[in-house]
Parts: C-alpha cells; structure tokens; sequence
C-alpha cells in the first residue's frame, strides 16, 4: 500500500483514538455531531494529534478533554490509513482498560457503554472497521494442532482452561471425517467457554462447523471473495502480497510468519521483528504474530503494530 501522504492531495489528519473498555468489557462509543466529518455516526474518542505529541499524549489529552477521564495505561491496538474523498486519516488506536474517573460527554456529545459484540449494530465510519474488529480480538491466538490426535480433546481443554478464547483447530493430519468427529465434539465446548473456534481450511467441508475458516496462504490467494456465510474469516500471511489479497477480500485478520525462528521450519528465514512491524503499517488488519514467539514476546508484537502473538506451545505457560 503506497503511502497515504501521497495518495491524498487533500488534508492528512493522524488520529490517536481510544478504544475505552469497563471491567464489564463494555466499550464506550460516542455519536458525532451532524456538523463534524462523517457527522452524525459513532465513534471511539480521541482527536488529532497536534504538532510535538506523541499518540499517547495526544490520546491521554483528548480523553480528558471529552470524557473527563484520566488514562492510567494504554496498549497500542492497530494503526489504520485511510482515505475518504475529501480527507485521508492515520488512526494510531489505543486499548484503554485502566482509566480513572466517570466518563460524561464533556462536549455535549451522546455517549454509550456498548457490549463489544454489539459495537456492529451501530453505524461508524468506514476507517473504524477494522478497529470494531480488533477491539473483538484477544490478545493470544491459539493453534490446535493435530500432530498427537489422542492428546487433541487434552490440549484443548487446557488451552479453554487458560482463558484462550479465539483458537485455530489446525488438522492437517486427520482424515476429513475424523476432523469432522472431533470438531463437533468440540465446538459445544468452546461455546460453553466463550471462546471462537476456527477450522484450518486444510479441512474440507468444514465452513459450517464452528465460528469460521482459517485459510492457509494457498486458499487464501485462490480467494477471489469473501464467502458471504462464513462469519470469521483469518488467513495465514508470508509476505505483502498476501496480506493486500487478504485486506482485499475483506478477511477479519491474519496472522504473519515466521516473525521469529521456528523448530517446525528450521529452513524458513524469520522476518524479524523490524520487517514485521514495517508490514503491518501496510495493512489496515489485525495481525497476529506467529513463529517461535513466547508469552514475554506479547508486548513486543503489540508494540510492532500487531494484535498480539499466535503459537501452539506458548500458552501452555498461563496460569490456570
């Protein structure tokens, strides 16, 4: 993706934005005023980030001035680019969870706490997409993987046990129907724990099992569009190529491998965590880290720009 400063012969506007959560994991949402751009649709707050700020202070700042609450801490989320006919905005977006005083519209402005899966119900512009996505999406991103078929329904449990709530059944093993067999078995636990289960597209036939498909990179370039029924879609991304075709066909995010060195490929060159970070500035989606990462490794990928970290061991170290 080129450059939005030159892509846009009109204003550049760069954005620090808030995604506020409550300990009810409720978000605050705020509705424009008719006569702002974009006026009359929801928001997450924030404002411009003015000549000499940082985003974080900028973020701290608009905050304060229009919900009249003090940021204690805040996570880097995702950076989106976009272009509107008459403005081209970088939005710099930050995960605000520890915050201190009562949130109020300081300018007058309607506010509402919203349940994050209900933040699609409400119309936001169009650069806030990906960013009702990404305040969707965990942190860590689990990989079930089939090498030990007997171990499957153990590892799974362990990882639900965990907290991990978004998990990628990889069976690349299996035959069809005993991926099948254990997807149904599954599924029904998951659910019970909240938590979204994804079916590697190395599965056939499995669209309608479980929350949504995980492509892998060769399904994922042979995708002209999004099929319309499936309700997650995420693909597995090498390159820049791949992550424009998957921005392109409207996946919900990726992950990006190998960040680090692996032992499953030991030929495959990482990328590093420079490369990786200069790749998601290209890609207006949530993106995973994946490859040789472990749980220290979490602060380093959100920091490089991504959602968080994917792997099938590291988790095992979370406390129960």
């Amino acid at each position: 993706m080129p450059n939005i400063e030159r892509r846009v012969r009109n204003a550049y506007l760069t954005v620090a934005v808030g995604v506020v959560k409550n300990t009810q994991g409720q978000v605050l949402i705020s509705l424009r005023h008719d006569t702002q751009h974009q006026g009359g649709l929801w928001e997450f707050a924030g404002g411009k980030i003015e000549h000499g700020e940082t985003a974080e202070q900028a973020l701290c700042r608009e905050l304060k001035e229009e919900l009249a609450i003090a940021v204690i801490s805040a996570t880097p989320l995702i950076t989106i680019n976009h272009s509107y006919p008459d403005l081209a905005v970088q939005l710099q977006v930050f995960l605000v969870e520890q915050f201190s005083g009562e949130a109020r519209g300081r300018e007058g402005q309607p506010i509402k706490w919203v349940a994050v899966q209900d933040l699609k119900k409400y119309p936001f512009p169009a650069a806030n997409q990906s960013i009702i996505t990404a305040a969707q999406l965990p942190p860590y991103y689990a990989i079930l993987d089939d090498s030990e078929p007997s171990l499957l329904t153990a590892n799974l449990q362990q990882l639900l046990a965990k907290g991990i709530t978004l998990i990628q059944a990889r069976l690349k093993n299996l035959s069809t129907e005993a991926s099948h067999a254990f997807i149904k078995q599954a599924y029904p636990i998951c659910q019970q724990h909240g938590a979204l289960l994804l079916i590697n597209s190395a599965v056939a036939n499995a669209d309608s099992l479980a929350d949504g498909v995980h492509l892998t990179s060769l399904d994922l370039m042979a995708m002209r569009q999004r099929p319309a029924h499936i309700e997650w879609l995420a693909a597995s991304c090498h390159n820049l190529e791949e992550l424009n075709h998957a921005q392109q066909i409207g996946v919900d995010f990726v992950v990006l491998a190998p960040v680090l060195a692996t032992q499953t490929h030991p030929d495959t060159a990482p990328l590093g965590w420079s490369q990786f970070a200069e790749l998601v500035k290209q890609c207006n989606l949530p993106v995973y880290a994946l490859g040789g990462q472990t749980l220290a490794h979490l602060s380093i990928a959100q920091h490089a720009g991504g959602q968080g970290i994917a792997a099938i061991r590291a988790f095992q170290s979370l406390p129960t």
